[in-house]
């Protein structure tokens, strides 16, 4: 084992992939140059032939991964930060999530894109989106959202190895998160979804940079008598609906912790899933607790308040209970 924060585990599935597999390489905006902390030493080990620095055109190289998915290469694609996937809609939409559909499955598109969310760091409305939601309503796609070090470097291994396309939408809240992982090679199945803290009065779903704040929540409760069982959705798309419905089934509650905007947001799909097939289990109303639906101000005093808290699930925890 040996300790490493969400950066550099996402790096290490990048190098560790590379070398198991010569047909995966990177592009993206400035992936050479390391801007955002996650391509560090690969240009030096792989050349500029895997790791390839792109125009600002995502449309271009987003469609240009595609094509390379298509005739055998598995390409990461390094979109900078999460808002630059609405130039390339069209090729993610139209071409990526549709085509082994439309060639009846004889074309593969074993393509990763990578979309760090830079919330919560003052970067406007233009730049701050943590768009899942969106291509959660996209059929083709595969969605995974890791929260910790363990599960960043394990699903983007597995999300790479994947011969369908998968967004992998990283956490930037999340980059100084340190914890253990195994030093052998290590894959995490795409689609399940973790309990990280067992419990009998409450669930709480939390997804993305809002997991930290639920297991915090989780603790807080404890000492107040309230026994809270927290789920890390970690996939998006497949949906672990069996642990979720589960777990309300054993506490009769549910919160849900989701940094998107609460319209058709994650959190809202899921209490639609628990309404739907677990109504019979509820023994309070579904709470969640998401981004109102409002563009992200610049101000950080105006900002931090919009998102997930520990004290915003606790009150949400204490209203389902009361």
């Amino acid at each position: 084992m040996h300790t490493v924060t969400y950066l550099q585990a996402i790096n290490e599935a990048l190098r560790e992939e590379m070398d198991r597999d010569e047909r995966v390489f990177i592009m993206g905006e400035d992936v050479g140059w390391n801007l955002l902390g996650a391509t560090g030493g690969l240009k030096d080990r792989f050349g500029t032939e895997r790791v390839r620095n792109t125009p600002i055109a995502e449309a271009g190289f987003v469609g240009a991964g595609a094509g390379a998915a298509m005739v055998g290469m598995r390409p990461v694609v390094d979109m900078l930060i999460a808002p630059f996937v609405y130039p390339a809609f069209d090729q993610i939409v139209s071409i990526i999530a549709k085509s082994t559909y439309l060639y009846g499955g004889q074309a593969k598109m074993p393509i990763v894109l990578r979309a760090p969310m830079l919330y919560g760091a003052g970067n406007a409305a233009q730049h701050s989106d943590r768009p899942y939601p969106t291509f959660m309503t996209i059929p083709g796609l595969k969605l995974i959202a890791p929260a910790s070090p363990y599960d960043a470097k394990g699903m983007l291994k597995a999300a790479i190895r994947d011969d369908d396309p998968v967004i992998c939408f990283e956490d930037w809240t999340l980059t100084g998160l340190r914890n253990e992982i195994p030093d052998e090679d290590y894959v995490i199945e795409l689609g399940k979804a973790a309990v990280k803290r067992e419990g009998s009065d409450i669930t709480i779903v939390a997804l993305a940079g809002a997991v930290p704040h639920a297991l915090a929540a989780g603790e807080q409760l404890a000492g107040e008598g309230i026994s809270a069982e927290v789920i890390d959705l970690r996939s998006i798309v497949p949906l672990d609906r069996d642990t979720i419905l589960a777990s309300v089934e054993k506490t009769g509650r549910l919160v849900v912790a989701d940094p998107a905007h609460i319209m058709g947001s994650v959190a809202s799909e899921i209490s639609a899933i628990v309404a739907q097939e677990g109504f019979w289990s509820l023994r309070a109303p579904i709470i969640r607790v998401a981004t109102p639906h409002t563009h992200i101000p610049f101000s950080a005093t105006l900002e931090r308040p919009l998102y997930p808290t520990t004290e915003k699930i606790v009150n949400a925890a204490k209203r389902a209970m009361a």
